[in-house]
């Protein structure tokens, strides 16, 4: 009997990282991996930290050397356009009309940057075209307006201030990050940027923006050298609807990342999947996600009976300030912080009904552990001590709500 061939539709982290944990999960069988991309499998943080700012060469970047394919007999192939999936055959259609069959599929297709009505010829990042034109423009250039201040724009902000650009931020919110942080910690990366002169401009609307400025609602005019946006992504879930697999902001799955269709699995930004430690389905648009959840799907495509419940987690690097962020603030009702905000050396913490449900730690290294207990714990904690600097994290405690009897 002829072993199973699986495929892997998307060549980026998650993809590839799916790749991987099949082969250490012991599967022998043909594993096919497809990218529209002509570079092999690559992690995107770095476009926007140490590869944009030439601190890294790109092949940094890169998840695996080139001959790891190989090695592991995985079928990479780049270039290549998936252009329907076809479930009764159980098979993938390519863009050039051939077919692969497949016994398990797995999606791993991500997310594209959102369009910005009224944009033309206007810089994005999310691939590594985008990020050398970028580093062009931080080489060459004088002023850059960047349109939304979200995790990428203010990334790219503080690379163009450090490479003595003129930098304008647009924000149509009133502060920056604003629906990721809420108002309480979002003020942090408003004094940062514009501590660091960052032209930072809230609650604008852009009306038109090119190559060389944005035009605002209004009539103002920022000229620049360069524009990029940067106001979100976008899963790309068209295989997936034209499949008539189920689609609800990403593809839906379910905690073993399978998607309504038995045989198919979904795995990093484009994978809304349910939760079990937070109760609900969520989409993470973030490195952590991509990097780890490839191996629980390849588990459920091996028919192993593994769930995906780790915290969301993500980080940024900004001038000096370097942040770590776990949990899911949705629904908080109270933000203390503990430290000092004002050298921006402090851990800010969103409570629920006393719990402690998401924590972000800004240049204080190693606490992840006690914050992830924290919030696993599922119990109130005591706020005077959980922001006293002298009582160990480890040591703060939670008290459990008591059981009805």
């Amino acid at each position: 009997m002829a072993s199973p061939t699986f495929v892997i539709i998307g060549a980026g982290l998650a993809g590839a990282k799916a790749a991987e944990a099949l082969r250490e999960k012991g599967f022998d069988g043909q594993i096919v991996l497809l990218g529209d991309e002509h570079h092999r499998p690559y992690e995107r943080p770095p476009l926007s930290k140490d590869v944009l700012t030439g601190k890294a060469e790109r092949e940094s970047a890169f998840v695996h050397p080139e001959s790891w394919y190989a090695d592991h007999d995985i079928d990479l192939r780049l270039g290549t356009q998936v252009t329907a999936i076809d479930r009764a055959a159980h098979e993938v259609v390519l863009g050039d009309g051939s077919r692969i069959g497949y016994a398990k599929l797995l999606l791993a297709t991500g997310a594209e940057p959102r369009a910005l009505p009224g944009a033309q010829d206007t810089l994005q990042l999310r691939r590594f075209g985008d990020t050398e034109q970028l580093r062009q423009v931080l080489e060459t250039g004088s002023r850059l307006a960047v349109v939304g201040a979200g995790w990428i724009g203010l990334e790219v902000a503080a690379a163009a201030r450090q490479a003595g650009l003129e930098v304008t931020v647009l924000e149509a919110l009133e502060l920056p990050l604003l629906p990721a942080l809420g108002r309480e910690a979002a003020r942090v990366f408003a004094d940062l940027h514009t501590a660091h002169g960052v032209d930072l401009r809230l609650g604008v609307q852009v009306a038109e923006a090119g190559p060389d400025g944005v035009s605002l609602v209004g009539g103002t005019r920022i000229d620049a050298d360069a524009v990029l946006v940067g106001i979100g992504a976008v899963p790309n879930t068209a295989l997936a609807e034209a499949a008539g697999l189920t689609v609800d902001n990403g593809i839906r799955v379910d905690a073993h990342l399978r998607t309504s269709d038995p045989d198919i699995f979904a795995a990093g930004d484009v994978a809304n999947a349910d939760h079990p430690f937070l109760g609900r389905p969520i989409r993470v648009e973030h490195w952590a996600n991509a990097l780890n959840q490839p191996a629980v799907a390849a588990a459920g495509m091996l028919g192993q009976d593994e769930t995906y419940d780790e915290l969301p987690y993500f980080f940024t690097d900004q001038y000096d300030l370097g942040m770590e962020y776990l949990g899911h603030n949705a629904g908080y009702d109270r933000v203390v912080f503990r430290g000092d905000v004002e050298a921006r050396e402090f851990i800010a913490f969103w409570l629920r009904e006393g719990k402690v449900v998401a924590g972000m730690n800004v240049n204080v290294w190693d606490v992840t552990d006690p914050i992830k207990a924290l919030i696993r714990s599922g119990g109130t904690v005591d706020v005077d001590r959980l922001v006293d600097v002298s009582v160990p994290l480890a040591e703060v405690g939670t008290e459990r709500a008591a059981t009805p009897a």
